[in-house]
């Protein structure tokens, strides 16, 4: 039985990897009292008492928190954005190759995508891979996400009875252009330029949809719609938490996607529309699932050597 810290288990990301844990009987979950959460004589203890840590934690925390580490064998699953670009840190995506998967089993240090990045390394990462999508390409990209992305400060305004009007409608946001899920979206997928990048929050929980937009002729050999889609569905084959919807599927939701529709869910759907002159490639997730606490729970899964679903909800509940 492997032992298990959450270093900040009271965010939300921390919580919902600690329900996860319900009824799992291969991990030894090790509980810090609430009021030496922070004392970091204590913390140090537990993280070198255990078999793999999860860092749950603003970047500077984690960062300090690594430093802390002095049993060689503790794996540490950062779920912050502090190493997600750091050399000697795996990348925490699987799905994205073999190499990955295989970095995630024997790597010491793992780092957790963050959700929009989830998104769109998703749909730019292979188009890369297959030489569809140009590394040169300008690419643009916008998203619309519920508010508990935003953490726990920002839920309990939009929980509040008393609020302003604007919070009624989407907010667009990192009007700068500096977003801190650029960086990881143009390493992660070799991209020569940083995307244009356009968030948005939206008055619901969870869940989240990300869009990036091509011009057919500037992608590599003027592709259409439907060879796109081909190449997303032989690209995941296999995956079980990649879902590469159907062509045309989004004709079922009268042409609309939307950003709460999979809250609840691990996975992730891969939508492409357009036409053969624009072509848009659409992913929609939980940003609490496979945006955060899904995708942590699972590269443990994969540290484990146990199936990569254990106490997840990859199956469609919808």
């Amino acid at each position: 039985m492997k032992k298990v810290f959450i270093d900040g288990s009271e965010g939300t990301t921390g919580l919902r990897i600690f329900e996860r844990f319900e009824g799992r009987d291969d991990i030894e979950l090790l509980k810090i009292p609430s009021e030496l959460r922070k004392e970091p004589s204590e913390v140090k203890k537990y993280i070198n008492e255990s078999d793999i840590t999860f860092l749950c934690l603003p970047d500077a925390a984690a960062r300090e928190a690594v430093a802390l580490v002095e049993n060689e064998n503790t794996v540490i699953i950062d779920t912050s954005t502090a190493h997600r670009t750091q050399e000697g840190w795996a990348y925490g995506y699987p799905e994205l190759s073999p190499s990955h998967r295989e970095a995630i089993r024997t790597s010491r240090r793992i780092a957790v995508p963050g959700c929009y990045a989830t998104g769109f390394i998703t749909a730019a990462y292979p188009m890369v891979a297959r030489g569809v999508l140009p590394k040169a390409y300008p690419v643009a990209a916008f998203a619309m996400s519920g508010y508990s992305g935003a953490g726990k400060k920002t839920i309990a305004v939009y929980e509040s009875g008393v609020r302003d009007s604007e919070l009624d409608s989407p907010r667009e946001y990192a009007l700068s252009q500096n977003h801190k899920h650029l960086k990881e979206m143009k390493k992660i997928t070799g991209l020569e330029r940083t995307p244009l990048f356009s968030p948005l929050i939206c008055d619901y929980y969870s869940g989240m949809v990300v869009t990036l937009q091509f011009y057919a002729d500037m992608l590599n050999g003027n592709p259409t719609p439907e060879r796109v889609h081909e190449m997303f569905a032989d690209y995941y084959k296999g995956e079980q938490f990649i879902k590469v919807m159907p062509f045309g599927k989004e004709a079922e939701y009268n042409g609309f996607l939307a950003g709460n529709a999979r809250s609840g869910w691990d996975g992730i759907e891969i939508y492409v529309t357009g036409n053969e002159e624009r072509l848009l490639v659409s992913t929609r997730f939980d940003n609490l699932g496979k945006g955060a606490s899904g995708a942590a729970i699972q590269c443990l899964n994969i540290v484990l050597g146990c199936e990569e679903s254990k106490g997840l909800q990859c199956e469609e509940i919808f």
